[in-house]
């Protein structure tokens, strides 16, 4: 079992920044990839950035190339994500998610945290 906690979701104007943070509960063991989804009111979860746990190689979705940076820190067991120049379309409660081994699937999903953008 992975236990997930987001935080740091809050309200922005448009040009701000703001930081997620993603904490485990405990050491996760046999994490594969960890990662940041978001879904917007009336729309589907999509992705956003995605991290490996040991190496740290990332990914972005277009929307957030650029913005946004995923960053982890294994020592204290907390994913992040910086994100910045934030527009009124991020708007959304964002989840971060780990995959764990045996799965190639993203298995295991925070409670997720607010974000609002005001133009």
């Amino acid at each position: 079992q992975v236990q997930l906690a987001e935080s740091g979701g809050g309200s922005v104007q448009a040009g701000e920044s703001l930081t997620l943070s993603c904490t485990a509960a405990k050491r996760p063991l046999n994490v594969r990839l960890m990662g940041w989804f978001r879904q917007a009111s009336g729309k589907e979860r999509e992705f956003v950035a995605s991290i490996d746990w040991s190496g740290g190689s990332s990914s972005y979705a277009d929307s957030a190339e650029g913005r946004f940076t995923i960053t982890r820190d294994n020592t204290k067991n907390t994913m992040y994500l910086q994100m910045s120049n934030l527009k009124p379309e991020d708007t959304a409660t964002y989840y971060c998610a780990a995959s764990v081994r045996p799965s190639t699937e993203f298995n295991y999903w925070g409670q997720g945290t607010r974000v609002t953008v005001s133009a």
